[in-house]
């Protein structure tokens, strides 16, 4: 990860994924609300011009590109919350798989 891009992570973001069969309510329910799996620091950058129209090519959705630290365990069943808004993940980039950054493809939840 380059140092700007290190500049540009400023939005503090909740990553939340859905509840499975095991997580229950402490009366034995089960959730039906996403959960909280962390919070990180995030450049949040709306996609634009190219970009924006090379992605709709492949998925008319991707408005969003969240670029975090690498983190294990992050997949597109997840969310990431940033104040009211909520994204989607559609797909997940690894640059290089050089264990830096993921670069998270996603569509802001309306």
């Amino acid at each position: 990860m380059d140092k700007s891009l290190v500049d540009r992570l400023d939005k503090r973001v909740t990553i939340l994924r859905p509840p499975g069969p095991d997580d229950t309510d402490e009366y034995g329910q089960p959730l039906d609300e996403l959960i909280d799996v962390c919070e990180v620091w995030a450049a949040i950058e709306p996609l634009q011009g190219k970009e924006f129209i090379a992605a709709m090519q492949e998925n008319a959705e991707v408005t969003t590109r969240i670029r975090i630290r690498y983190r294990t365990g992050i997949d597109r069943t997840m969310t990431v919350k940033y104040g009211e808004h909520e994204f989607e993940i559609l797909y997940i980039i690894h640059p290089q798989f050089a264990k830096k950054e993921l670069q998270l493809m996603c569509k802001e939840r309306q």
